[in-house]
């Protein structure tokens, strides 16, 4: 029999925990540092509602292509229609927003393996794969926002942060590179090749995560869902565009909302507090003095920006929980249960294999 998890292991999860929160608080406060609230409210006044109210659609639509998405990537699975798959990612939205290190991946997850009966290590592969996806998109568009920025009028230290953004981005490059190629070969090589690679018996729960993702490889809709990866990137763009021409910024463009929604899409990987509080800030000022941007005007512009962002969100998240009918806390919770006692099976199985 194999022991239960120490608490260790619980011990570590909050110091990250708490590591992660006590950083995003201490970019939030450089990012709030010098911001005159009087000129903050000014700018709420003037605002133009009309690109605000586009900029609301815009960010909410941004999920029901991505559920779309999804569904496209799970039919060969299963029956997952667009609307499960929508309901499960503004519930999963919400969640991020209320708890840390991004639970709301794993609730979304859980919630589309409960309403359509796939099995949870399908739907854990297919968000991988919508990752890979993302992951791909997102490179070839931090490659064109190098180039951009880089005919800017820049200082020696925007430059030099130029430059180290693109030696980062060669690095993720190869990070990205190296895990489609693993995902390729989990989805198109046979299952018996994979076995004999393996040749180990106490890896059996790969081999029935290759399964999985051998049964999504060889359907057409991969290739779909690949690519609404494409629309579901660029709608992204729609919301900062509509914000810039809300709060009529005089260095306003497609081009640079583009560049802006790469470097804030490259962030959000990186473990933050609950709501992208912190890490957001900070990217989208740095991001927006080298378009031009005066820092005390883009720390407002940031803010506003990150409030229209997120209020919607929570929002179209709180009406998918009310429509569910539970609790967030408790779909938390029993979506914590659920991967602990997958962990569980998982180790007593490979313990099992082993001593026989």
């Amino acid at each position: 029999m194999v022991p239960p998890p120490s608490d260790s292991s619980h011990t570590r999860s909050g110091i990250f925990g708490a590591v992660t929160i006590v950083l995003s608080l201490a970019c939030l406060a450089w990012a709030l540092h010098g911001v005159s609230w009087s000129e903050l409210w000014e700018d709420i006044r003037e605002l133009d509602w009309r690109w605000v109210a586009v900029a609301c659609v815009g960010d909410v639509l941004v999920y029901v292509i991505q559920g779309w998405r999804w569904s496209l990537l799970l039919r060969p699975v299963g029956p997952a229609s667009i609307g499960s798959s929508v309901r499960a990612i503004f519930v999963g939205l919400f969640a991020s927003e209320v708890f840390p290190l991004r639970a709301g991946e794993l609730i979304r997850c859980f919630l589309q393996a409960r309403w359509t009966e796939i099995p949870v290590s399908v739907v854990l592969a297919s968000a991988l794969i919508e990752r890979i996806f993302d992951g791909v998109v997102l490179i070839v568009g931090l490659f064109f926002s190098i180039d951009y920025v880089r005919h800017l009028p820049l200082n020696h230290g925007q430059a030099r942060a130029v430059g180290i953004l693109a030696d980062g981005s060669i690095f993720l490059t190869v990070l990205i590179v190296l895990c489609a190629a693993l995902l390729a070969v989990a989805m198109f090589w046979r299952q018996q090749a994979l076995e004999m690679l393996l040749n180990a018996r106490m890896f059996s729960w790969v081999h029935v995560m290759i399964e999985d993702l051998h049964l999504i490889g060889h359907s057409r809709y991969l290739y779909f869902s690949a690519l609404m990866s494409v629309p579901y990137l660029l709608m992204q763009v729609v919301p900062i565009y509509a914000l810039m021409r809300a709060y009529e910024l005089d260095e306003a463009s497609w081009a640079r909302a583009a560049a802006l929604m790469v470097l804030l899409r490259l962030g959000s990987v990186a473990p933050q507090a609950p709501g992208n509080v912190g890490l957001f800030q900070v990217i989208s000022t740095l991001g927006l003095t080298l378009f031009g941007v005066q820092q005390a005007e883009a720390r407002r512009f940031t803010l506003l920006l990150w409030g229209v962002i997120t209020l919607p969100l929570l929002f179209a998240g709180f009406v998918a929980i009310v429509v569910t009918g539970a609790k967030i806390v408790d779909i938390h919770r029993e979506a914590r249960a659920e991967m602990r006692a997958r962990s569980k099976n998982v180790g007593s199985q490979e313990f099992k294999e082993v001593e026989e």
